[in-house]
Formats: C-alpha cells, sequence, structure tokens
C-alpha cells in the first residue's frame, strides 16, 4: 500500500506537517503530490460544485499515479456519516471509480474513531478539519492570497487554545464558530476583544462570533434544497 498526500494552498501547514508527522511515526510509506485545482476556473469560481472538481482533479492526478505505481485500487475515507451532508466531492469519486472500504463496511465517524484509539495511534480524537476553500463563502472566488487569511486566522484560534473551531469568510466580515463547550471561554469582554484585534489585522472590517457555535456544512446552509437532496452539484 501507500499513503498520498496531496498538497496545494488549500491544505493547511498544520495538517500538512501532522500528516507526515503520523506517517513517519507509524511508518507508513507516503508520496506527496500537487494537485492543480487552482487552475481550474470551475474551482476558483466557487459555486455548489467546487468540491467536486477539486475531487476530479485529486483522482485524475491519483490514477496516473497509480498506474505508474503499478497499483490496482485507489480508495479514500468516506464513511457512513458522510452520507448524510452534501459532499459532490463524493460524486467525483464515483465517476473515477474509488473505493471507499469504511462506507463498505458500514463504518462511522465515532466507530473510525474507538477503532483508531484502540490501535493506538494519537490521531484518534483529531478534530475534524476540511480544506481551507470550504471557509469560504459561496460565490467569492477561492484564491491561495484569500485561503492564506483564513489559515493565518485559524493559526491565531489554536495559539489562543482553541481546539475544535472555523473561521468563515464573508469578505469584509469573519464569522468564527467555536465548539459548544469552548464558548465560555470566547464569550468574555477580554477575548471578543483579542479576536476583534486578531482579524481585523487580517484585513476584515467587522468580526463576528457565531452564537450557534462550530458545525460541519454551515456554507450549505445557502444552497439550494434540491442540491442538497440530490448531492449532486452538476445536477438539474
Amino acid at each position: 500500500m501507500l499513503a498520498v498526500l496531496a498538497d496545494s494552498p488549500s491544505l493547511a501547514r498544520s495538517q500538512f506537517n501532522d500528516a507526515v508527522a503520523f506517517a513517519h511515526e507509524q511508518q507508513i510509506p507516503l508520496e506527496i503530490i500537487h494537485t492543480a485545482e487552482f487552475d481550474r476556473p470551475e474551482y476558483v469560481r466557487n459555486d455548489a460544485a467546487r468540491c467536486f472538481h477539486c475531487k476530479d482533479e485529486l483522482f485524475t492526478v491519483m490514477e496516473k499515479l497509480r498506474g505508474a505505481r503499478g497499483f490496482d485500487t485507489v480508495a479514500y475515507g468516506v464513511n457512513l456519516d458522510d452520507q448524510g451532508d452534501f459532499r459532490p466531492g463524493q460524486e467525483a469519486a464515483r465517476g473515477h471509480g474509488v473505493a471507499a472500504p469504511l462506507l463498505e463496511a458500514g463504518l462511522s465517524k465515532a466507530e473510525i474513531r474507538e477503532l483508531a484509539r484502540m490501535a493506538g495511534l494519537r490521531v484518534w480524537d483529531k478534530p475534524a478539519s476540511a480544506c481551507l476553500s470550504s471557509r469560504v463563502e459561496y460565490g467569492r472566488a477561492v484564491t491561495p492570497e484569500v485561503l492564506s487569511v483564513v489559515e493565518r486566522g485559524e493559526d491565531a484560534l489554536r495559539e489562543l487554545g482553541f481546539r475544535q473551531f472555523r473561521v468563515r469568510h464573508h469578505g469584509e466580515i469573519v464569522r468564527l464558530e467555536i465548539a459548544p463547550e469552548e464558548m465560555p471561554r470566547a464569550l468574555t469582554p477580554a477575548m471578543a476583544a483579542e479576536f476583534a484585534r486578531t482579524f481585523k489585522t487580517l484585513g476584515f472590517k467587522y468580526v463576528t462570533l457565531d452564537l450557534e457555535g462550530y458545525r460541519s456544512g454551515s456554507m450549505n446552509a445557502v444552497l439550494a434544497l434540491s442540491s442538497l437532496r440530490t448531492n449532486d452539484p452538476l445536477g438539474p
């Protein structure tokens, strides 16, 4: 087997470094590839199909690598819980014939974490972390410069001691999502002042704290119901 890590501006350096370190710790053979989704205008325009075009680029590059290395199959980590959200990248995976062993086994995220804990893997309770592009509101162009601002903002929250959060980019406005159990630390005048200072320094005019807290896929709330039902961004 060969683990493959796809690198691009949409992958935070903290996530990249941790993945490389984990592979090294576990003596997992790893190859780093570079994807060029930012060369695709249909990705940069950041509509509901963005994730489809990202995964289409990823699996195109991985298929070339698979053939060059003589492997039979490309597999990815989609699981049972991923079926309950809008995940257009899954359509790209199906189009490329990518295997989904965790989904085929009927494993949920909680079950995967428990199996990882039992195996002694330090990442068993690592907070979920989608790509940086998922932090940018639909319709706003995804560029390396925009993602750099998001990444620096999330690095700052991490340095402040927060563990599960998202920095949502809405142009002049930044919307901070922080896990409910961590909200008491965020809801103080001192922390509010720190948020304002940090994110205005990054170029935002308005700094907001989302009172619903962290939740996966919150950007999808603005998408048409028909897209969410079909999970097909290229559909009707």
